[in-house]
């Protein structure tokens, strides 16, 4: 059922019917594997249609039973029941949503569209059986007598709100307009999403031997390596994946190329076969129909209704705030950094937006001695791993052991055992790490399946999955990754704990199924210990001669660690302001361009680049569940600081606070209120004021988050 409902607000891609017999399709029932994981060699492009009928068909049946029970609608006859349906659906779109983003093929990409249109057509039959939802009503309405629980009745809650917000209460042609829209809607969320990945694969830049000034040897031989691989000897290949991009814009001394690289990348989807400029007109134009259909005045304030920040305006204030108290420091970096580039180069210099990486980095390398390249053989992969693992063992006891019995989608990935201090069985996790091109560019954490527990009282443990696009290894070197890498693995192995150490009675409320601006907190939590010696210590050690990371290494990161905040504030924030634009609006946008100019305004670091935009490749809010949600990263961020502050106070360490942080916060997935479950742990509200400190903006007077209101 869980998928069934989030698929009106996911985009959906699917694989080509074709006839097969129940008996021979590997979804026809569970999985007697190891741990009951994909047998993902048995699965052919032929078998998910078929499957997605069927369990369709299956959660049709299982919709009319509890629609046709005459017994009065109780919890367990209504909402458990809702709840534990869909099993057969959920088994198949579990494995379909995780590959599709790692490991997609031409075949799914070219019928998406049918499949999306026939899931949204039965998100929205679910959606508007007026039966179903008389029901739940009737449950909702006579909560009292149910003597339920904190988690029941956030089920409860949550099962309410999902009918109510999603067109439940429309009537007769509003209830087909609302139908109407949520299927076009899932197909051009659809289109949004193979755009994006279908042009980042059409970019391939050739270079010669003389245009690598600066470039470091692990860009160049990696280069090297892909132009060797498409026959071109002697030349050296670019693309846009996202390691690659990042280290020629930061190390590049040709501005010339740097331009055409930032214009590549930022150029992207703006023009031609893959343009996204229509799409995201019409994707905002019928987010803003179906909010007013069901009472909301714009799409954020209907979305908003039920996350931490509750309304448009608790999020415009956060942002604001944040603007305003990084603004003069924004100011301060930006004449300093054009000061050093005009010192540096003899000559005036205007800080272009495909400069700032290059001079940002040369300035830190000064103040610092700070070389992320120098980092680079201290930070090997295979210890990254043991590194970052390790931080969950000595966290949480929790331990990995690689178990090659558990089969994988590609060579490239791995399987873990993960197992709680007295060795109870948690979970598996897979990881990723490479880019390639069936796989979508960032990096992200999902599931092939999420913790619950049975009718009969057992917990049946999550699949859990870390999807990055790391430095591949060379012939003569293995990944090396940067201080940013490690980071971003920290981050998404924070998402993974969340899921692994799940601990819910219902599969809609475990693990990573909280408030969207509470989802960041355990992610963005993990990030916290890439600057403390203590955790370094334990695994930053040379590939090749074992020696330690030098002291003073660690110590210009950590000191270089407030380097640059003002600018990676501002930059978030300006997503965040864009995501919010266009999910206020109150009339349709005729020209994206100017609007994207005019939400981003208060906020700009460089004047506009024609041609330039971000808007048509935000795939967080065009094709992903952050559409009006894109500030809670910085909502998280403010959260994530207040608990590490919170942590630093007692050790980073300390067993006791990571005891009540994986109790209060990891294990409980959305079973609750999140604002209660972090008072539970940090014993108040959080405030700005340990960002701002960690940030070395200033020393801000408290500001809580607003609450929400009490249920």
């Amino acid at each position: 059922m869980k998928k069934a409902l989030a698929v009106l607000a996911a985009s959906t891609l699917l694989l080509t019917s074709s006839i097969m017999t129940e008996a021979e399709n590997i979804f026809s029932r569970p999985f007697d594997t190891v741990h009951g994981t994909a047998p993902f060699s048995k699965i052919d492009d032929s078998q998910w249609m078929p499957a997605i009928d069927a369990g369709i068909a299956a959660a049709r049946q299982e919709i009319d039973a509890i629609t046709k029970n005459r017994a009065r609608p109780d919890f367990e006859n209504t909402i458990v029941a809702l709840e534990r349906s869909g099993e057969d659906l959920d088994r198949v779109l579990n494995i379909f949503y995780p590959l599709l983003s790692a490991e997609a093929t031409d075949a799914m990409m070219q019928t998406a569209m049918e499949a999306s249109a026939k899931l949204s057509d039965y998100s929205t039959s679910i959606i508007l059986n007026e039966q179903l939802w008389k029901r739940v009503e009737e449950v909702y309405n006579n909560r009292g007598m149910f003597n339920l629980d904190p988690e029941e009745s956030m089920l409860l809650q949550k099962t309410y709100d999902s009918f109510a917000l999603s067109g439940a209460t429309l009537k007769g042609a509003d209830r087909e307009r609302y139908r109407e829209l949520s299927a076009e809607l899932s197909a051009l969320t659809t289109t949004f999403g193979q755009n994006v990945l279908k042009e980042m694969n059409t970019y391939e830049i050739y270079l010669k031997a003389d245009d690598l000034a600066g470039l470091p040897e692990s860009s160049v031989s990696a280069a090297a390596e892909a132009a060797k691989a498409k026959g071109r000897d002697g030349e050296y290949l670019f693309t846009l994946d996202a390691p690659v991009y990042t280290a020629f814009m930061k190390y590049s001394a040709r501005p010339d190329l740097r331009e055409r690289m930032y214009r590549l990348y930022t150029g992207r989807n703006t023009k031609g076969e893959y343009s996204n400029l229509d799409n995201i007109r019409r994707i905002s134009e019928i987010r803003m129909e179906i909010a007013r259909l069901l009472g909301s005045p714009t799409y954020a304030a209907h979305s908003l209704r039920r996350t931490m920040a509750e309304t448009p305006e608790a999020v415009y204030d956060l942002l604001d705030r944040l603007r305003d108290a990084y603004r003069p420091a924004l100011e301060a970096e930006m004449t300093e950094l054009t000061d050093f580039a005009s010192k540096l180069e003899g000559h005036p210099v205007t800080i272009q937006p495909w400069d700032y990486s290059y001079y940002s980095n040369k300035l830190k390398t000064e103040k610092y001695s700070f070389d992320e390249e120098a980092m680079r053989p201290y930070f090997k992969l295979e210890n990254v791993v043991d590194g970052v693992f390790g931080l969950a063992t000595r966290l949480y006891g929790v331990t990995f052991v690689q178990n090659d019995s558990v089969e994988v989608y590609h060579p490239d990935v791995k399987a873990y055992d993960v197992k709680d201090a007295d060795g109870r069985f948690l979970g598996v996790l897979y990881t990723d790490f490479f880019p390639r091109a069936s796989k979508r560019p960032g990096a992200w954490m999902t599931g092939f399946k999420e913790e619950f527990y049975t009718d009969a009282g057992v917990s049946s443990r999550p699949h859990v999955s870390i999807v990055m696009n790391f430095t591949k290894p060379t012939a003569d070197k293995p990944s090396l990754l940067t201080p940013g890498e490690v980071e971003t693995f920290l981050h998404e192995f924070g998402h993974a704990l969340h899921g692994l150490l799940a601990d819910s009675r219902f599969q809609s409320l475990s693990g990573t199924s909280v408030y969207r601006d509470f989802v960041e907190l355990p992610s963005q939590f993990n990030e916290n210990y890439l600057t403390e010696k203590e955790f370094l210590d334990g695994f930053a050690r040379h590939y090749q001669t074992g020696e330690p990371m030098p002291a003073e290494y660690i110590d210009r990161l950590v000191k270089s660690s407030q380097y640059g905040a003002a600018y990676q504030c501002m930059r978030q924030l300006s997503f965040g302001y864009l995501d919010m634009a266009w999910h206020t609006i109150t009339a349709p946008v005729t020209d994206p361009v100017a609007f994207e100019r005019e939400a981003t305004e208060s906020v700009k670091i460089f004047e506009p680049v024609d041609g330039s935009m971000t808007s048509p490749q935000f795939s967080h809010i065009f094709s992903g569940g952050y559409a009006a949600g894109y500030y809670s990263y910085k909502w998280a961020e403010v959260l994530d600081a207040d608990a590490f502050a919170f942590f630093k106070e007692h050790g980073i360490f300390d067993k006791a606070t990571a005891d009540s942080f994986r109790r209060n916060v990891l294990s409980r997935g959305g079973t609750e209120n999140p604002a209660e479950l972090y008072r539970r742990f940090r014993g108040q509200d959080p405030t700005i004021d340990a960002l701002l400190i960690r940030d070395g903006i200033r020393k801000a007077p408290e500001h809580s988050i607003p609450s929400p209101a009490k249920d």
